[in-house]
């Protein structure tokens, strides 16, 4: 398949941060391809929904994200769906707490390979199709790769990691692709891992006093993707003033 629309490929993009930003740049004319894992029927959905809207406008690629092969198979894919690359949204992460003293291996491996390392090896898979065509990559982040969140070290270090993995490669694929960033704060509540207590102390340093929505950070993207062009190795906070309190 081919033509002149831009193409992005989201990865995590069936719910959550990665769906809103599957809309907003489907939105915006791009292409889709939309990579899920487990959320197979949340995808089909959405996919469904995009190409309602225009035909044939979103593809779904499935690939498990800590197995290196996948990844390789997802560049493929993805390349060969419309011939190339514009765009790459590294969204998909892996979130779970582990204390220190609790942490095993596979905690460890689990966590680097979904939040760092399938990130990196997806960005240079498709570097030559965005060196081509002058494209980006943004990496979802994290407020806590700055500060580390208490209880998910782990996490926070992977996210650090990409953090550094988004200067590194704005060096490394300049001049053609720019690469950045965007952290997001308190967004989305992690499913079953914080209580009322713990969101309400969240929000009481949150200085717009309120939780952000899936479209801020989506809002995010886009103007990364379109309207950043002199804009690369930035780390773009969204977090309504989480980063001003201790």
């Amino acid at each position: 398949m081919s033509n002149n629309c831009k193409v992005a490929l989201i990865t995590g993009a069936a719910k959550r941060i990665g769906a809103a930003c599957a809309r907003l740049l489907h939105a915006h004319g791009y292409n889709l391809v939309l990579h899920y894992h487990s959320s197979g029927h949340e995808a089909c959905q959405l996919a469904a929904q995009l190409n309602g809207l225009r035909p044939g406008s979103a593809e779904l690629v499935a690939a498990d994200l800590l197995i290196s092969a996948e990844v390789s198979g997802l560049a493929e894919r993805a390349l060969g769906l419309w011939g190339g690359l514009d765009v790459l949204v590294n969204n998909a992460s892996l979130f779970y707490a582990g204390q220190v003293g609790e942490v095993v291996e596979t905690d460890w491996d689990d966590l680097l390979a979904a939040n760092l390392k399938a990130p990196f090896f997806l960005s240079q898979a498709v570097a030559p199709s965005l060196r081509q065509r002058r494209g980006c990559i943004i990496n979802i982040v994290d407020i806590h790769a700055e500060r580390g969140l208490l209880g998910f070290p782990v996490y926070s270090i992977a996210k650090a990691g990409l953090v550094a993995m988004t200067k590194c490669l704005a060096k490394e694929l300049a001049p053609e692709v720019r690469v950045n960033a965007v952290a997001p704060g308190a967004i989305l509540w992690p499913d079953n891992q914080l209580g009322g207590k713990q969101k309400a102390e969240i929000l009481r340093k949150v200085a717009l006093r309120r939780c952000g929505e899936v479209e801020d950070i989506a809002k995010a993207v886009g103007f990364l993707c379109d309207d950043a062009e002199y804009m690369t190795g930035q780390v773009l906070t969204v977090d309504g003033g989480r980063m001003l309190f201790s």
